[in-house]
This record gives C-alpha cells, structure tokens and sequence, in this order.
C-alpha cells in the first residue's frame, strides 16, 4: 500500500485491537496493519508491544488526545498525498471514548475514503454476558469529570428504560457507583473488569452490593465497564415506597419540590402531578409538625 503515483487519495482504516488478550485480533486487521505506509497509535509503546506480539513491523506516529487538533491535519495531508493510514486505540475500536472522532470527520469532509476494521469493543462484549436487555441500549461512555455536569448527565438518565453502557475509571467507579444509587436508585447491574484478561471478573447484582465489593477490596484496578438496568415505566409501586424517597428528599433538601417530584415520577414510571401532590402533603405536614 504505497504511495499512488495518480496522486489519488490513500485509505483511512479504523482498526479495531484487542482489548486485553492479543490474539482477540482479526487476520484483516493483522494484514492491514502490516502494510499500511504508517500507523497512527493512541500509545506508540503499547501498539508497538502488540504489533511484536504477531512478529509485524511499521511506521508508526503517536495520535491521542492532547495531540489530536494538530496532528489531524498532517495526516490528512498525508491521505491526501495517497498514503495509507490506520488508525489504533490502545483498545478496543477507535473513535468509540478513544481519539479518532476529529481524524475520521475530515477526512469524510475531504472525500478520504475510511475503511471501517471491525474487532473488539468493550462496550458489546460486556453487554453480550451481562445478561441485560440486549435488542435496545444506550450507549453513554465515559461519563462527565465534574461532578455537577455528571449528576446532570444521571438525572437525564433516570427515565431511561433502555440498558445503559457506561465506562469508567478504577480511580473513580466507588464514586460514581454511590451517586447512581442517590440519583437513579439501588438498581440492578453488571461491573465487568479486566475482560479477556487473566483476571477477568463479573461483578453482578445491585449496585449496592456491587459498591460493598469494591469497597472490601484494597484496590480496584483495570478499565470498568459498568451496565444498568433501564427504567421499569409500568412496574406497581407502593404508595409508601413512593412517600419513604419523597421523605428522604425533603431532609436532604437538596432540591425544589417540582425538580425531586421529576425525578422520583421518572424513576418509578409515575405522573408528575400525582408525585408532586403526595410531595405537597409531606412537606406541609412536615412543616406542621415542626410549629407543634
């Protein structure tokens, strides 16, 4: 895959590469890897000891986040010039919460032809023995750094019935497991940890239980890929289980009456208005037994 004499455009291969075990590689990824003109890595050092893996060798230029804005247009000239680019994470499928989005986009703009190199992603193999609602889920990534912008982010998702994806980090899967449950409530899920590693694990059960593991252990380590039940929409739920999270809500008075009535109404699949009324009642007769 050389140069094109006719100046016409080269290739952009998306590769998928293992997530893990090395040889959950394809032979096509393989074979594209090994005659591509250059390879742009997320982490040279880490592709570099997976290429040694299968005895190939090749250019190679580093392409991650930090670099990504400036190094897009260098390879897109490079495309443009007709070289052949394939583009790598350190795992699983670029442009899927790895770099790669900026890169893929001009060169659609540009008329580049991108070659899709299907493999390995995080988010299906988890969802594929999770056990969960498989014909329809919602894929989120990684969620927000900020803590403000990440609540925001759950409480958009409490009326979620779809089965949700989310990645994060060992650093911070304790944290975010606990304002799951504040938010969205003690629902059932999935922790799949290490996968296809040798150490691979499958946490499941309610998020509070999956927390009460995590916590008993000295340390968490491995990419987390996290999945959750969808919202129940026509569940029976008790008039008393409705009233113990309105009472809960209003000690924490962490809300207004309107926004904790949203919630609680999209988390047990209820009308607002019937919510907030019962919310209403509390509050008043809270109020009325503090004068007396």
């Amino acid at each position: 895959m050389q140069s094109n004499p006719n100046n016409k455009p080269g290739m952009l291969y998306v590769v998928a590469t293992p997530i893990g075990n090395r040889d959950d590689i394809t032979l096509r990824a393989l074979n594209i890897l090994g005659h591509v003109d250059l390879v742009a890595a997320e982490d040279t050092r880490h592709t570099g000891r997976l290429l040694a893996h299968h005895k190939i060798k090749c250019r190679m230029i580093s392409f991650h986040e930090h670099n990504e804005s400036e190094r897009t247009p260098d390879l897109i000239n490079r495309l443009k010039s007709g070289l052949s680019v394939a583009l790598v994470s350190n795992a699983g499928t670029p442009s899927v919460s790895d770099p790669g989005y900026r890169l893929v986009k001009e060169a659609v703009i540009n008329r580049i032809r991108v070659s899709p190199i299907p493999g390995v992603s995080a988010a299906i193999a988890a969802l594929s023995v999770s056990g969960l609602p498989t014909d329809s889920f919602v894929f989120i990534g990684f969620p927000a750094k900020k803590k403000a912008k990440r609540l925001d982010q759950l409480k958009d998702l409490v009326g979620e019935s779809r089965t949700m994806v989310f990645y994060e980090s060992p650093k911070r899967i304790l944290t975010f497991l606990k304002e799951i449950i504040t938010v969205m409530g003690d629902r059932y899920g999935v922790l799949s940890r290490e996968m296809t590693k040798l150490h691979e694990e499958f946490i499941r059960g309610f998020l509070s239980e999956i927390l009460a593991s995590l916590n008993a252990r000295p340390a968490i380590k491995g990419e987390c890929t996290l999945l959750l039940t969808g919202c129940e929409k026509n569940k029976e739920v008790s008039i008393k289980t409705v009233r113990t999270e309105i009472s809960k809500a209003l000690e924490k008075k962490q809300s207004k009456l309107s926004e904790l009535s949203k919630i609680i109404a999209q988390k047990y699949g209820l009308p607002k208005n019937k919510v907030y009324d019962e919310a209403l009642k509390l509050k008043r007769k809270m109020q009325s037994q503090k004068h007396n």
